[in-house]
């Protein structure tokens, strides 16, 4: 795959695209998987498949994601006992990177909050060379 010269063509810095990137892919993950079935047994499948999923993406460099499905209810009983995917059960983290310049992201409920939210874990700028 041909990466394109810098992250955006608009006037930002490596820095600044990569931070609205970490935001697009975890906004991404928020609204594409919430509501799918999930259970004890199928929660680190789920989440594995996630971060294949995002991993694919430009400039993307690393993806955890946990799932907790005891944060929610089941539907249903016995082998038929499962819960939606929600946002108190995603722990998301995503690295980017752009030449030298790297941003970590991190989605986690805020219980104090009663909300998902999206924050800048880490910012690595690109180390500027001291003139010789």
């Amino acid at each position: 795959m041909t990466r394109p010269a810098s992250v955006h063509d608009a006037p930002l810095s490596r820095r600044e695209a990569l931070l609205f990137e970490a935001g697009v892919k975890l906004g991404g993950v928020f609204h594409q998987y919430l509501g799918m079935p999930v259970s004890a047994r199928t929660a680190a499948g789920v989440a594995r498949t996630i971060e294949r999923a995002v991993g694919l993406q430009p400039y993307v460099v690393a993806v955890r994601v946990r799932i907790d499905p005891g944060a929610a209810g089941p539907v249903g009983r016995g082998r038929y006992a499962y819960a939606y995917l929600r946002a108190e059960m995603l722990d998301v983290t995503v690295r980017l990177k752009d030449g030298a310049d790297e941003v970590e992201a991190r989605l986690a409920h805020r219980p104090d909050l009663r909300y998902p939210l999206m924050r800048v874990v880490r910012v690595r700028p690109a180390r500027r060379r001291p003139r010789s």
